[in-house]
């Protein structure tokens, strides 16, 4: 092969992996709009309240609707068990496809939270369990998959606090692995049960990266009745 030709091939490999590259939003910095509730209805019981809105670009290219709600029973204020239900909408392409259906998923899961404190350092252990029930346009199918996340959670003062956490999915059929997910964020706590984070995730899958700002809002209600003096 002469020079002109290896140039030329060259080129054309590289026009190729761009393309790929830009059919699944790899190279956008996309963007994670999240709500999170702990509805306290009883001291052991509380209503877990989620809505997560998700892009391939910053405020375009929709890539992911989840909605989740559970149910938590509050072992004590170190441990919560929790059962519940998700859906969650996916279109699974960064490019506009005419005709295209997005994946369905229901998802019932089990999750199990552990909190500890190290001096002014709070650590929160998460393992949830999920049966998921896919559908596509040419299948159904259903998957299970379990996860375990580490966050750390540090106070600068009363208002402000930095966040952190790394989680893994493991498939419990094959490929074994599914994901990992890095996260660092800036906190703002507006009231006592009331904040807002700022954050960066570097979602790992087998040979692709994805880099997502987060924002959140985590709003917290507690409709226990008030006893009477």
């Amino acid at each position: 092969m002469n020079t002109k030709n290896l140039f030329l091939f060259l080129v054309l490999l590289s026009a190729i992996n761009f393309s790929n590259a830009q059919d699944n939003g790899e190279n956008e910095l996309g963007a994670w709009y999240m709500y999170f509730g702990t509805n306290r209805v009883s001291d052991k019981l509380s209503i877990h309240s989620e809505a997560q809105f998700r892009f391939y670009e910053v405020t375009s290219s929709f890539n992911q609707l989840l909605l989740r709600t559970g149910l938590n029973y509050h072992i004590s204020d170190k441990a919560i068990a929790t059962l519940g239900y998700g859906f969650i909408s996916t279109d699974g392409t960064f490019e506009d496809t005419p005709g295209e259906e997005n994946t369905n998923e229901h998802r019932i899961f089990e999750q199990f939270i552990l909190k500890n404190t190290v001096g002014k350092f709070k650590f929160e252990h998460r393992y949830r369990l999920e049966q998921r029930f896919i559908s596509t346009q040419n299948d159904d199918f259903t998957e299970h998959r379990a996860r375990y996340r580490l966050q750390l959670t540090y106070p600068i003062n009363q208002k402000w606090f930095l966040n952190a956490y790394d989680e893994v999915f493991i498939n419990l059929q094959e490929p074994i692995f599914g994901q990992n997910r890095l996260y660092g964020a800036v906190g703002y706590n507006v009231k006592s049960n009331f904040s807002i984070q700022l954050g960066y995730l570097k979602n790992h899958f087998t040979g692709v990266n994805y880099d997502r700002l987060q924002l959140g809002v985590i709003y917290n209600t507690d409709f226990r009745k008030k006893e009477k003096n």
